[in-house]
């Protein structure tokens, strides 16, 4: 049955999430003279997809009910397998991508094998692999490197190869865009396309849904579990050779912290903590909100002290924003 324009856009889970974005986009326009310019925009894009690569798959993740507190250090896990296994190894750079995600798929598997395998809370899974993680990266780099922190890596062979697809930057005119801008932007189509035209879209929202009763439909619970942990590792392996190859080096103890930001992003994008709602593009334009919200607060300077306390009554304002869209939507059906 046809139906009208705004009953369907009232429908669509990322709807309070794009007035909040137009809505912050115009206020710092307003208060912030060099907000609209190409280079503030530019990073502003830029600070988002650092977010909004890990927040696409951490959605997916919510949709299918499930958690992973374990995100922001996996980030920090892949970049450091990177660099220490080709610094030590002397070998390609190269190589040490492909161990590094290898090792970063494995980390999902076991959350999603655990997860499926014990019944126990996504919570309880992700947290102890988060304290694991956080362990065994600084553990383990003190012991290789005799420092927090890694060795360089930068005259390497293929290391300039790696640079150009994890942390190049392209120039359209005079804008400076940086590829991860485009890793984020294909991760949201493939995650759309995944979530709105394939089966394994329909199993996510049925396992968000309902456990039982998906899986006394014929939906492969397990399996939709793992795939969608695995996604979000392969999302983390992408973040880490990023902040390898960006900044050369890595610092064991980053990464605490940012799972709750990309959480954040998704719930602000749509996402229900219970499961069974939400879109890959609502967490793209969560993730746009807080780039625009970071580098806005700088652009008007503004003391930057602020930023958590603006983040913290965004995050609420959205969620009753999105509460209040959605029981909308339910009254019209």
């Amino acid at each position: 049955m046809h139906r009208p324009l705004p009953v369907r856009l009232l429908r669509r889970p990322e709807l309070g999430a794009v007035v909040g974005a137009l809505a912050l986009f115009v206020f710092f326009a307003c208060v912030a003279d060099s907000f609209l310019r190409a280079s503030s925009l530019s990073t502003v894009l830029y600070f988002s997809s650092t977010i909004g690569i890990m927040a696409v798959p951490v959605a997916l993740l919510m949709i299918g009910g499930e958690f992973d507190l374990s995100t922001g250090v996996m980030v920090t896990s892949s970049a450091l397998i990177s660099s220490m296994f080709s610094y030590q190894m002397t070998a390609n750079t190269w190589v040490g991508v492909g161990v590094s995600l290898l090792v970063t798929l494995g980390i999902g598997f076991f959350n999603g094998f655990m997860l499926t395998r014990t019944k126990l809370p996504s919570f309880i899974i992700t947290l102890a692999t988060f304290l694991m993680l956080t362990g065994l990266n600084l553990g383990l780099t003190k012991v290789i490197s005799g420092t927090v922190t890694t060795k360089t890596i930068s005259d390497m062979e293929g290391f300039d190869s790696a640079r150009a697809v994890f942390a190049s930057t392209l120039t359209l005119g005079s804008v400076h865009i940086q590829i991860t801008v485009l890793w984020w932007l294909l991760l949201v189509a493939v995650a759309t396309w995944i979530l709105l035209r394939t089966s394994a879209g329909n199993w996510i929202f049925a396992v968000g849904g309902g456990v039982d009763a998906a899986r006394a439909v014929g939906v492969p619970v397990a399996r939709t579990k793992i795939g969608l942990y695995l996604g979000v590792a392969f999302a983390a392996w992408i973040s880490g050779q990023h902040l390898l190859f960006n900044y050369d080096t890595v610092q064991s103890g980053e990464g605490v912290g940012n799972e709750l930001i990309y959480i954040a992003a998704a719930v602000i994008g749509g996402c229900l903590l219970t499961g069974g709602y939400g879109s890959a593009i609502g967490a793209a334009v969560g993730a746009f909100i807080f780039g625009m919200a970071n580098k806005g607060i700088i652009y008007a300077q503004w003391n930057p002290d602020w930023f958590k306390f603006f983040l913290g009554a965004m995050l609420l304002l959205a969620t009753l924003l999105n509460a209040w869209i959605r029981k909308r939507a339910e009254a019209t059906r």
